[in-house]
């Protein structure tokens, strides 16, 4: 687990929007602003009981404005905008094999919804507009990866446009307990005593916690120059490991014996690679490293203007030469997450 530095907050007396604000990152950014004594939160999202479950858990603090909506909706877009100094953009489709069935709603939401928040961020001069990418944009082989890597792409245009917003984005792994994460559905599974079901036992991914999430965020709106995409540095793990780690933790607590529950293979679902990387071969060439975080700048950006980052040494090998989490790693990790 990567150790989060304490940041100074940017978002202390800013007016701040989050899209996508009732899932699971956006409801931690809705939580991080508050901490942070926002000036004021505007959740907007499509989900209407999703915003009267999180209008009932923050009905005393009157900065919160919900508002519901589509980001593919340019009129409603425009207003949602007025009066923001920082835009958190986490509306999108995420699921890859939903996003594979339905790839023109896919586009517009990810691409599309992506473009009209961008332009009204410009329209309006907000200070930041920060959009959450995921590392399936890297050489993506799925609809959804391909749309986030057009995302990030979109959020690099506007950079290079004589603006007075910074645009940036954030590259995630998965999120350890998020809505619709695999932790929840792997959880579920054994419940009911199994069978978990696993792709391909080779499968790998990178994995980071929702506070990592936030706090790479934070970083990126800190930190931005305008169009920069920030990548944490996060552990590998075999899904395998992860699954067999859950039942150790969890068959217990349903009345399971934890050599009870089985593992079917189920095989790769379309759209899914063995392994995710956080960023090409390209990008290695080009990125800057922090203690926390990689940078990948726009070409005309250089490195001094990140003084707390440097080259990596040996960039291209710098991800064949990261192990997998242990067992008794991933079980310290997951220990803290239930």
């Amino acid at each position: 687990m990567i150790k989060q530095r304490t940041l100074v907050s940017i978002l202390t007396k800013k007016s701040v929007l989050v899209t996508g604000g009732t899932g699971s990152i956006g409801t931690a950014l809705v939580k991080k602003a508050i901490l942070d004594k926002a000036k004021l939160i505007r959740v907007f999202s499509n989900d209407e009981n999703g915003l009267y479950e999180l209008e009932s858990e923050f009905t005393n603090h009157k900065n919160i404005e919900f508002v519901i909506g589509n980001i593919q909706n340019e009129e409603i877009v425009n207003k949602i905008v007025k009066g923001i100094d920082i835009v958190f953009h986490a509306a999108a489709l995420k699921h890859v094999d939903r996003c594979e069935m339905n790839p023109l709603e896919t586009i517009n939401v990810n691409i599309i919804g992506t473009k009209n928040i961008a332009n009204a961020a410009r329209k309006e001069n907000i200070q930041r507009m920060i959009f959450i990418s995921t590392d399936k944009a890297v050489n993506p082989i799925g609809v959804m990866g391909a749309t986030k890597l057009l995302g990030e792409k979109l959020i690099s245009s506007e950079a290079s446009h004589q603006s007075n917003t910074i645009f940036a984005s954030v590259r995630f792994g998965n999120v350890f307990h998020t809505r619709g994460s695999i932790l929840p559905r792997i959880e579920k599974q054994i419940s009911s005593g199994g069978p978990i079901t696993l792709t391909n036992p080779d499968m790998k991914r990178f994995f980071m916690t929702k506070d990592d999430a936030v706090n790479l965020i934070i970083s990126a709106a800190t930190y931005a120059k305008g169009g920069e995409t920030f990548v944490l540095k996060m552990p590998l793990i075999r899904l395998e490991e992860l699954f067999d780690a859950m039942k150790d933790i969890l068959s217990k607590k349903y009345g399971y014996d934890p050599s009870s529950i089985k593992t079917k293979i189920i095989g790769t679902r379309p759209g899914e690679k063995l392994v995710e990387y956080l960023l090409t071969s390209f990008e290695m060439e080009h990125v800057l490293e922090t203690k926390d975080f990689f940078i990948i700048p726009p070409l005309n950006v250089s490195v001094k203007s990140y003084p707390n980052a440097k080259k990596p040494k040996n960039p291209q090998s710098y991800f064949k030469e990261i192990k997998t989490l242990s067992k008794s790693e991933i079980t310290k990790i997951l220990k803290k997450v239930y």
